[in-house]
């Protein structure tokens, strides 16, 4: 992002995320300012904090800019000051970032993707390079990347493929440990070497386009990136399952949108008995919404749809089929 003395940076986050100690460090450590503002980024108000504070690199995650598009909040702000965008957490959507450069006289956005558990970023933009909307041109320094075919082996590295992405395990600032799991067992079981090496999981699904760019499409194990957050979809269902007396099964789905962008959460429920009216959805819709809070209190209003299933044939005892066989589709919101 090229951050250097006497610039302001913004970036809507918070310390149990990896870009609150990013912004710390990334704006003092190069003699800039942080630019921190008390209350929701989804508002007029923060549009005008931007103006005012003279941000001049601001750090977005797509969901929040999709709001502001569709909300329009922005409009009417002079945000002029600004020399670059950045984005991380979720896939990004081309039109949605044409919008959001278009907010600063079409300021590039430089694509930033990392995680919590490897200290920063694998792959980026950069201002030294050409850059294409949604996409990333070089992976970070000290990272050497690679993308796996549909037999887990990765593809030369000049070559155009989508796959799930592996790192190489030397990466500067990767995790050793976990507290609540087996490191070896997550990062490492069953991927297979390169040099010698056993290359390390990440779990997003990556392409290399034939120009050379790379693009995220997501991710490729049962882990969502909801508003930039990870989190299972196994901890979703179990949060979901306990919700409502009549829901028999929930399956949590992460579902991108039409053109790219970033993932909505929609949730796939199993009653015990006739699926209920449209209303009752949406009352079920909310009380999800409600009870995800507590699983993650950054979890806003992120699920998008609510899909209605009932059982046509009830389960005998001892019978080991899954709850979802054997049945139909109801009322899809």
């Amino acid at each position: 992002m090229d951050i250097r003395k006497g610039d302001v940076v913004a970036w809507p986050t918070n310390l149990g995320w990896m870009m609150g100690p990013w912004l710390v460090y990334a704006s003092l450590l190069n003699g800039a300012s942080m630019a921190l503002y008390n209350g929701s980024p989804n508002s007029s108000g923060f549009a005008k904090f931007v103006q005012d504070a003279k941000v001049t690199m601001l750090g977005v995650v797509p969901s929040i800019v999709r709001t502001w598009k569709n909300t329009d909040c922005t409009a009417g702000f002079d945000w002029s000051n600004i020399r670059c965008f950045s984005s991380t957490g979720e896939a990004s959507s081309v039109d949605d970032y044409l919008w959001l450069m278009g907010r600063a006289c079409y300021k590039p956005v430089i694509e930033y993707c990392g995680g919590t558990e490897i200290g920063g970023g694998f792959i980026t933009g950069s201002l030294l390079q050409p850059q294409a909307l949604s996409a990333f041109s070089t992976p970070a320094m000290g990272c050497n990347l690679f993308i796996l075919d549909s037999n887990g082996n990765p593809l030369p590295h000049d070559s155009a493929g989508i796959g799930e992405l592996a790192l190489d395990p030397t990466l500067f600032g990767s995790s050793t440990t976990l507290l609540n799991a087996d490191h070896h067992e997550v990062y490492f079981s069953g991927m297979p070497e390169w040099n010698a090496k056993v290359l390390r999981r990440h779990g997003d699904e990556f392409e290399r386009t034939a120009d050379g760019y790379y693009r995220a499409h997501g991710r490729a194990d049962d882990t969502m990136n909801l508003g930039g957050i990870k989190v299972s979809s196994i901890e979703i269902e179990r949060i979901c399952n306990r919700v409502n007396d009549a829901i028999l099964e929930t399956a949590a789905i992460g579902v991108p949108p039409v053109g790219g962008g970033p993932e909505q959460l929609t949730i796939a429920v199993v009653f015990k008995d006739q699926s209920p009216q449209a209303e009752d959805l949406n009352q079920l819709k909310l009380m999800f919404n409600s009870a995800l809070k507590k699983l993650n209190p950054l979890f806003k209003g992120f699920i998008g749809g609510c899909g209605a299933i009932a059982p046509s044939n009830r389960l005998k005892q001892g019978h080991e089929e899954s709850p979802t066989q054997g049945v139909h589709p109801g009322k899809a919101l």
